[in-house]
């Protein structure tokens, strides 16, 4: 970055630090797992070597450290505030495997070494053109031979529409020199256009399309994609060309399911198969075009190792990794095992139809263990013990459902598997850092924000938040409970019954002993306890 747009820039970012927190789609178990579906091997997340440009406080690269005490973590941020306020959450979570540094992405060259994978979110789009150019220098130079990098930035042609929101936003926000004021003017600037602009014009469906995203998203969003001095969306297939001309080739996107041209239907399909002649970059170009795709987050590799990317799915890779997911019957029942038809929610909200028993036993195990993983080996022996069918009769039947869920999105996928709890065990244990620092410094309010074995952010209750610290292998449900009666008994935890602080001894403890099985239950689900 240039002398002259630093420091506007760097103080733009400390008046108006962006959201730290974990992104699932650009944690490294995601990224291996990925990189191995498409045919190449890459870096076990165990002692990589991983830097994250833009790191903000450190709310993605955090935990990611704390799942892998071997591996070396490298976080670049132009807002020395935000370094300061992610090393503080290092110190609290008594992490050794980690730096922030407060520095120019400019400044990183061939001396810092080489990263098995790095992560650059929410930056490429929002830096002038000098910046854009140093990430990919980056990616290339500092890239591992068989590492893996990780971009995400705005695209066309979804953003054509949102620039007529942004500009008026910058017409009346850009003068104010308070945020929140800039914010205010720009909110009212749309909120005219929307009443005034002509029903049957562009305008107005575009404000239609866009006015939800800018009414529920928070201020710090809203100023950083909309009022942010920077924003320059491109084409995927302008990123793609100028990623190459860096030795740098197009993997897969971090939501595999976008880049299978059989989710958009057969009347897309086979046009598009035959138009593209092969080509993945011109197939994805094309699919932006028809869902109007404003966001992309593209994997990177070296171009040496384009000729082995494979994006015809392989039965053996499909089998070597691991699975894990959610169902439930779509009625609000249970999944059964009879040869009717049952619809079926999924993870993401998707949609999924069971049309065999041996359907239904995948969903009911995966669904069962979750959130640890299964390998296939795993699941094929506990589905044909469910069912009754032999193992050699229902290995096809698992392997087909599996691809079909990976192409959907429907599933989760590991090469490394998380380290999280099949069962609630007699005495239950949650990671070290969550225990030291619950949240890493994510609570916002009455509710924490603590990042899990998934990389997801999920909610902590206050009486979990009072658990966590407990759960180190050493502490029996009784124990937890009669800690849960003594924070009753000095006033910092009040427990209601008939409109009345529960406050017999004997009712006390059979209240607390069957809250810590609930609080147990739910956390081993949101994947906050450990295997």
């Amino acid at each position: 970055m240039d002398s002259s747009t630093s420091p506007s820039l760097s103080n733009y970012y400390d008046v108006v630090p962006y959201d730290s927190h974990p992104f699932p789609q650009a944690t490294i178990e995601h990224l291996e797992a990925l990189a191995f579906l498409f045919g190449l091997a890459a870096p076990a997340p165990a002692q990589a070597r991983v830097l994250e440009l833009g790191c903000a406080a450190g709310g993605n690269l955090i935990p990611i450290a704390a799942r892998h005490p071997d591996a070396r973590m490298l976080g670049v941020d132009l807002s020395s505030v935000q370094i300061a306020q992610g090393q503080a959450a290092i110190d609290q979570a008594q992490l050794k495997n980690i730096e922030l540094r407060a520095l120019d992405i400019t400044g990183i060259d061939a001396s810092f070494g080489q990263f098995d994978y790095i992560i650059c979110h929410g930056v490429y789009s929002w830096v002038p053109a000098p910046v854009q150019d140093a990430i990919l220098r980056v990616c290339s130079q500092n890239l591992s031979p068989e590492g893996v990098a990780y971009l995400s930035y705005n695209v066309y042609p979804g953003w054509k529409a949102r620039e007529i929101v942004r500009d008026a936003m910058i017409l009346r926000g850009a003068p104010r020199d308070e945020p929140n004021e800039k914010l205010s003017y720009a909110r009212g600037m749309l909120e005219f256009l929307e009443q005034s602009a002509r029903p049957d014009s562009v305008l107005k469906k575009t404000l239609e399309e866009n006015m939800p995203i800018v009414r529920n998203s928070g201020a710090y969003y809203l100023l950083h994609e909309f009022l942010e001095p920077h924003n320059a969306p491109c084409y995927f297939k302008e990123f793609a060309a100028r990623a190459s001309a860096h030795g740098l080739n197009y993997l897969a996107d971090a939501e595999p399911s976008t880049m299978f041209v059989q989710n958009y239907g057969e009347k897309v399909r086979d046009p598009l198969m035959r138009e593209c002649g092969g080509s993945q970059i011109m197939m994805e170009q094309y699919l932006d075009f028809l869902v109007n795709r404003t966001f992309r987050q593209s994997l990177l590799v070296k171009q040496e190792r384009a000729a082995n990317i494979r994006y015809r799915l392989d039965a053996e890779r499909i089998r070597a990794l691991e699975y894990a997911g959610v169902f439930s019957a779509a009625d609000g029942g249970v999944l059964t095992l009879d040869a009717r038809e049952q619809a079926c929610n999924a993870i993401r909200n998707l949609k999924v139809t069971l049309r065999q028993p041996v359907h239904k036993a995948v969903a009911q195990v995966l669904d069962e263990r979750y959130p640890a993983s299964m390998s296939t080996e795993a699941l094929i022996a506990a589905v044909s013990a469910r069912t009754g069918e032999p193992r050699a009769a229902v290995d096809p039947v698992v392997m087909a459902m599996l691809e079909e869920l990976v192409i959907l999105g429907a599933v989760r996928i590991r090469r490394t598997p998380p380290n999280a709890s099949v069962e609630v065990s007699a005495l239950p244990r949650a990671s070290a850092v969550q225990r030291r620092a619950p949240g890493l410094a994510l609570s916002a309010g009455p509710t924490a924000l603590a990042c899990n074995q998934w990389h997801e952010l999920v909610g902590l209750s206050l009486l979990e938040r009072c658990l966590l610290p407990l759960l180190d292998g050493e502490h029996s449900h009784d124990a937890l409970a009669e800690h849960l009666a003594a924070e009753a008994r000095a006033g910092r935890l009040r427990f209601i019954k008939d409109e009345k602080p529960l406050t017999d001894e004997v009712a006390l403890r059979e209240f607390t002993l069957r809250q810590v099985t609930l609080a147990l239950r739910d956390l081993r689900r949101k994947a906050l306890l450990e295997a």
